[in-house]
């Protein structure tokens, strides 16, 4: 069974910039389309057999991230606020097996435009964690800076079509 008493990485923040060579119209599409976001989303080597994506506030967000090791590591929340092409906010964790988040994180996406290049600021609070989440938190910043790469390669390849 797993501790739920709240764990030291509640409250923990991270904010994370990043400029794309893309138009904002695109990078928004990329992180709002379930078919884009199951090319980027999660560290290298991971891969996305299935992302649920429904795009108001209070839809459900599920992703399963398959990882190289063959295991599958679901993810669930629901979004909170869409302001098309600023801002978007949602809560997500992965789950445990017995399908309960392990910690839930507080996403905050908001998306500048300057000519045909947008800046991305991700910002990043954990809301709950358990005793197990301090193992999966401690990648956080490294795993985004990997989906990142994957999505700026997307990009790349969707601006050239």
């Amino acid at each position: 069974m797993v501790d739920r008493k709240p764990d030291v990485w509640e409250g923990h923040t991270l904010t994370i910039r990043h400029t794309f060579n893309a138009p904002r119209a695109l990078v928004w599409e990329a992180w709002t389309r379930a078919e884009h976001l199951a090319e980027w989303w999660g560290p290298e080597s991971f891969t996305n057999p299935r992302v649920d994506l429904d795009l108001r506030p209070g839809g459900p967000i599920n992703i399963d991230m398959l990882g190289p090791d063959g295991a599958m590591y679901p993810m669930v929340g629901v979004v909170r606020e869409v302001h098309e092409p600023e801002r978007l906010v949602f809560v997500s964790g992965p789950c445990d097996d017995t399908g309960t988040p392990m910690f839930e994180v507080l996403f905050v996406a908001t998306f500048v435009a300057e000519s045909d290049i947008t800046h991305l600021t991700l910002e990043l609070r954990v809301l709950t964690a358990t005793s197990v989440a301090g193992q999966y938190l401690q990648g956080m910043e490294a795993g985004w800076d990997q989906s990142l790469a994957k999505l700026d390669r997307f990009l790349v390849v969707a601006t050239n079509n």
